[in-house]
């Protein structure tokens, strides 16, 4: 996996992954010198190890690097750097054909022609270019956010069918033209047999063959025909069900010839969609059978005939002899045949050469008739020292061929094209084979064995006295340890972590470790270092509540909890707090909590409980509960309230928050001011009386006062 962060090429900074392939990894990044950004597609290691392959996806990105067009996801680079073979490409936001039939079950005819359109306008523009997709399919094809369809990934199927591919491939198998399947010559009507399988899906939702292995659907390819549309969905156009038949046609003579063609006829779908206008070439031929008169014979006989052979009409450039026969090294050129005749010339020995021809022919015949007869009397049971294939599968013996210097993949394709088979039987040095290369076979190459027999073969680990031990290049920058290693006569990667010890930019390790052991040209794998991970804490103590997260993510760490509480002195909605103190350093995606203010905290509220005609502790005790204060006001004398009861209180119903006061008047019982008046009066009485006793003496027995 690359590491975001990287710079391919010098040039390409990889951002962060966005997708992944079957073939290679998808990742977005910028275009430094251009500050654009792309989208970055990175083989995976399985194809990245395979040289042939590699040479073939290159040049055929190159190729198509020279695509522009509107409705091609244009190919912008193509490099290898530290090991990781690269296409830079146009960055399309959007989803891909195949999810968008997946979320919508199915598309409308005239939404269906409309993606056809731009669809076949993009690949039109590639076969004007000499470029054969290979591999249409839903899945390569793109609509972006604003609408616009693009077919991306050209060149890089004919890389992956050259090549030996994993038969689980199951995407692209039921997308294949039957001439692909067979392993034959494909050309643009095989773009547009996938283009018609393509139509198919985005109208019913579903694809015409399906299987459980590749070689299934393959095999309904070439053999079954295509179920109508309009037996899966019978509202469907009868002019866009026959172009998708059309497009599907077994032969590819009986398709569209072009996707010029193709695009005519759906755009004629959309104004007449029940239109009878859709032409399928007869089985047979592209023509009707024309019989001939003698004259019409007689007239070629003598050169009469209205036209001549154009040979320039078919250009060999056009074959794709790698697809057809897997060899793309040696390269024929083919050269129109000419004959430098003119008609004049041949006429006068038509008739002559056309006796020497049959005689030619029976005589051929005749040597196939005695050969067959002579072969089945026992006559013929050997030529010149050489036995027929016949003989050979007769006796059931199979030459073994020579299998030594070639890979395992190469050794096994060969053995079972004989009918053999392979075992490794062991792997070991080889004085004279590389690592990876057949040493030494049993039985031995020209020996006769039984078909199905297994050839043990010895696999090359390494040549003699070949390892080395890799070099220390710890600490060292990345490039640096590269030239190190490879001068040391290693292949070198490199994948990237974060260091809080190691300078960014300098090697922390290497896989294999130093010292240790292993063969030249095989792959050491640098780790280094992206630098400490370690970043400054932000304060965010003040700062509103949505602000203070996004500044946290923004300095590349993670919120945690986020928990609130009442504070006199920060405004409701500010961070009043958090967890990882401001200033310090830790590691990115570190979780920081913070603590937000709700304001001041609300004074509580008691339901007041009235308390007159109640004794004092009754009103002391509850407010004591309530944690609340009592003030006796003063005592007034009550006939009403005994002594020691309230008379009233303030407040004496609502509410009253937390810690207020209750004042209250408390009885100091009857008032008994009278009666001790009127007790006094008759003392002074007496006490005149005494007075006056003390005072005079009276008659009546009074005191007066003196």
């Amino acid at each position: 996996m690359v590491k975001d962060g990287i710079v391919l090429g010098k040039r390409y900074a990889v951002l962060s992954k966005i997708g992944a392939g079957g073939m290679a990894d998808v990742y977005k990044g910028r275009d430094q010198m251009l500050n654009r950004y792309v989208a970055i597609k990175v083989l995976k290691k399985q194809y990245k190890e395979d040289e042939n392959f590699v040479r073939k996806f290159r040049s055929e990105a190159q190729a198509a690097a020279g695509l522009i067009h509107p409705n091609i996801v244009n190919v912008y680079d193509v490099g290898e750097d530290r090991g990781l073979n690269y296409m830079v490409m146009e960055l399309v936001e959007g989803i891909t054909l195949k999810e968008y039939i997946e979320r919508k079950g199915r598309l409308s005819h005239k939404e269906t022609i409309s993606i056809a359109i731009q669809m076949c306008s993009g690949i039109g523009a590639a076969h004007a270019s000499g470029i054969i997709h290979r591999d249409i399919k839903p899945q390569n094809i793109i609509i972006s956010k604003d609408g616009k369809v693009k077919v991306t990934d050209f060149g890089i199927a004919k890389a992956i069918t050259s090549n030996t591919v994993s038969t689980n491939a199951m995407g692209s198998v039921h997308y294949t033209s039957p001439e692909q399947a067979r392993g034959g010559f494909s050309d643009q009507r095989s773009d547009i047999y996938s283009i018609g399988i393509t139509l198919f899906e985005m109208v019913t939702g579903q694809v015409p063959f399906d299987g459980e292995t590749t070689v299934e659907v393959a095999m309904k390819h070439l053999q079954q025909e295509i179920t109508p549309p309009s037996e899966l969905v019978p509202d469907i156009p009868y002019s866009l069900e026959q172009i998708i038949l059309k497009c599907t046609q077994k032969s590819s003579e009986r398709r569209y010839e072009s996707t010029g063609a193709l695009i005519q006829d759906l755009k004629h779908s959309l104004v007449d969609p029940d239109g009878d206008f859709v032409v399928i070439p007869p089985i047979g031929g592209m023509t009707d059978t024309v019989i001939m008169t003698d004259k019409d014979l007689d007239d070629i006989r003598n050169g009469n005939a209205d036209e001549e052979y154009d040979t320039d009409e078919y250009d060999t450039d056009e074959y794709d002899t790698d697809t057809m026969y897997g060899n793309d090294d040696n390269d024929e050129d083919y050269e129109n045949y000419e004959s430098g005749r003119g008609a004049d010339e041949v006429n006068p020995h038509m008739h002559k050469i056309m006796k020497i021809l049959t005689i030619v022919v029976v005589a051929i015949i005749v040597l196939i008739l005695v050969f067959t007869v002579g072969k089945a009397a026992g006559v013929f049971k050997s030529f010149g020292g050489i036995t027929t294939q016949e003989e050979e599968d007769k006796s059931g013996k199979v030459t073994v061929p020579d299998v030594r210097g070639m890979s395992e993949e190469n050794a096994k394709a060969l053995l079972n094209k004989k009918g053999l088979g392979i075992q490794v039987v062991t792997r070991k040095e080889s004085k004279k084979y590389k690592a990876g290369k057949i040493s030494k076979q049993t039985p031995e190459a020209g020996e006769k064995v039984s078909k199905h027999t297994k050839i043990e073969v010895v696999v090359s680990s390494g040549l003699v006295g070949s390892k080395k031990a890799i070099p220390d290049v710890r600490g060292m920058s990345e490039s640096e340890a590269q030239n190190e290693l490879e001068e040391a006569g290693f292949k070198v990667t490199s994948s990237f972590q974060y260091d809080d010890s190691v300078e960014s930019g300098k090697v922390i390790s290497t896989t294999p470790e130093a010292g240790t052991k292993a063969e030249k040209g095989s792959t050491v794998t640098m780790l280094v270092s992206q630098g400490s991970n370690k970043k400054t804490v932000p304060d965010v103590r003040g700062m509103a509540d949505a602000t203070a997260q996004s500044t946290i993510k923004s300095y590349g760490f993670n919120v945690g909890t986020v928990t609130y509480d009442y504070s006199d002195s920060v405004e409701k909605g500010m961070v009043i707090s958090q967890t990882v103190e401001p200033g310090t350093k830790a590691s990115a995606g570190t979780s920081i909590s913070i603590t937000v203010s709700n304001g001041p905290k609300p004074e509580e509220k008691i339901d007041i409980q009235n308390f007159v005609g109640q004794q004092e502790s009754a009103l002391a005790n509850w407010a004591e509960e309530n944690e609340l204060k009592i003030n006796r006001i003063r005592r007034e004398n009550s006939d009403t309230y005994p002594l020691g009861y309230i008379i009233s209180m303030t407040p004496s119903s609502g509410t009253i928050s937390k810690g207020g006061t209750i004042s209250y008047v408390l009885s100091a019982g009857p008032d008994t001011s009278q009666n001790t008046g009127g007790n006094t009066g008759g003392n002074s009485n007496n006490g005149n009386n005494n007075n006056n006793q003390n005072g005079s003496n009276t008659s009546d027995g009074t005191t007066t006062g003196q």
